[in-house]
């Protein structure tokens, strides 16, 4: 091997590394040491975030669950069936007889009126008038009537007179101490002055009657003005003001709509198979959303005799099956009466309806009085 052949064989080898001693670490490090290496990463504002929205799910489903558990519906036994609605009472128009000007309004919306209260009073001048036109008219008659009633006094006189004179020219003629012809003119003196008693009754007759007709007429306008002051017929709350003073309305204007606070209703929609067992009279609870606690008691006072929401014609069981019946739960009067300022029209609810009278109403239908009147 030539000198050359060492130098390109020393050149491709590797140098020679030599060893290195292992590192010597302390046994305890210093403080200062341990600061040096920890290093601290604040969190980020996602993490945070993050973390927070877990915790108020948490606390959120926490109280949501609470709050159904509170609230949630109770199991209904199988003898009672039930139906959503609204709580009604029956709404009364208070309208106009008669075509006219709305005079005067002594009522608005939300007032408590009592039956016979006057709401509002109609232009009734021109009744006025002719009032005052036919008392008149019964002025006269009542002259009228006054006046042959005299005149029946005086046929009268003159019947007894010619009858008087009747008899003693009877009397004569017996005798023999008065003539034919006498006696023959005195019994014609008699009959006419019968004849002219009756003229003189039929004539007080007339006149009677054509007062009493006065009369009547007069009375009848007096109705017409007195129906032209509309009244409540009933105790209720005016719900609805229709009108305005000085507006001209029909025959049958409304001017008023109120709410008969003692025919408290509400009417739900069953189907088929809860429908059957529902009978008239069938004691019930109406639970309105505003106050769950305070079921209202109520009695079934109409159920529909015919379906309703269903097709023309219905041939198979399914069909049959969803046939929808109307049924009405009425309050008792005395005791809507007597809570009638705590009747809302329109409040939504549940009727439920007992459909077995043996078997009692669960406690979350009773309501708190009633439950404490158990107790």
């Amino acid at each position: 091997m030539n000198e050359t052949d060492d130098k390109n064989q020393a050149a491709s080898s590797p140098p020679a590394v030599e060893p290195v001693a292992p590192a010597q670490l302390p046994a305890k490090l210093p403080p200062e040491a341990l600061h040096a290496v920890i290093e601290h990463h604040p969190p980020s504002r996602r993490s945070i975030w993050t973390r927070r929205l877990a915790i108020l799910a948490v606390v959120g489903g926490g109280i949501g669950f609470a709050i159904w558990q509170a609230h949630r519906a109770p199991a209904i036994p199988s003898w009672i069936v039930y139906g959503n609605g609204r709580l009604e009472a029956d709404p009364i128009d208070i309208a106009t007889k008669f075509a006219g000007r709305v005079a005067e309004l002594r009522a608005d919306e939300g007032d408590k009126v009592t039956a016979g209260q006057i709401v509002a009073v109609m232009d009734t001048r021109d009744l006025a008038q002719t009032l005052q036109k036919q008392q008149a008219q019964v002025e006269q008659a009542q002259k009228a009537v006054e006046a042959a009633s005299s005149t029946l006094e005086q046929a009268r006189s003159s019947t007894i007179l010619a009858g008087q004179e009747m008899e003693r020219a009877q009397k004569l003629l017996a005798n023999g101490w008065t003539t034919r012809e006498v006696y023959d003119q005195r019994k014609q003196a008699l009959d006419s002055a019968r004849a002219i008693q009756n003229v003189a009754e039929h004539r007080v007759t007339e006149a009677q009657h054509a007062l009493e007709a006065a009369r009547h007429d007069a009375k009848l306008t007096q109705v017409n003005i007195d129906d032209n002051k509309l009244i409540a017929p009933k105790d209720g709350r005016i719900e609805y003001r229709l009108s305005n003073v000085g507006e001209v309305l029909p025959v049958g204007g409304k001017v008023f709509t109120m709410l008969d606070t003692s025919y408290v209703y509400m009417e739900v929609y069953l189907p088929t198979l809860s429908a059957d067992k529902v009978r008239i009279g069938a004691d019930s609870r109406i639970v309105l959303d505003a106050f769950p606690d305070r079921p209202v008691p109520a009695k079934v006072s109409f159920l529909a005799s015919q379906a309703q929401f269903t097709p023309k014609m219905v041939e198979t069981k399914s069909d049959r099956d969803k046939l929808m019946f109307r049924v009405r739960v009425k309050v008792d009067p005395d005791l809507a009466r007597a809570h009638a300022d705590a009747v809302r029209s329109g409040l939504p609810g549940m009727a439920y309806i007992k459909t077995d009278p043996a078997q009692p109403w669960p406690a979350s239908l009773l309501g708190r009085q009633v439950q404490g009147n158990k107790e």
